[in-house]
């Protein structure tokens, strides 16, 4: 499954009242939204998953999130960082760029494939 359809998933779990369930959610959703923003870097460089457009799926999962004012400036920061990141390190693709490719795509598919799990129910 695709973390495309993984994020739009997101949308529609019911969402567990209280301060630890939403400080973890939105612990996990700025993580996704650094692994978005180091995708969108690399897949500009390596010319992989052409199919793909990382901003477009962040912007998909802000508009599904729908936060507002300092939500939703910290979780736009959190691609940026991400992005940002992976621009100081990768100039070109590499294979350590190639690796951190398939390293994130993995790591957005648990981490999302979790926020289902555990907000489900």
């Amino acid at each position: 499954m695709s973390v495309l359809i993984y994020i739009s998933l997101i949308v529609g779990i019911p969402f567990c009242s209280g301060a630890p369930y939403q400080a973890q959610f939105d612990h996990e959703l700025h993580r996704l939204a650094e692994i978005l923003g180091g995708l969108h870097h690399l897949r500009g460089i390596c010319a992989t998953n052409k199919n793909r457009n990382w901003r477009d799926m962040m912007q998909e999962l802000v508009d599904a999130e729908a936060p507002s004012g300092p939500r939703r400036a910290d979780l736009i920061a959190s691609f940026n960082r991400g992005y940002g990141a992976f621009q100081l390190i990768y100039r070109k693709c590499t294979p350590s760029a190639q690796i951190a490719i398939r390293r994130h795509l993995l790591e957005g598919l648990r981490l999302s494939s979790n926020l289902i799990e555990f907000y489900s129910d």
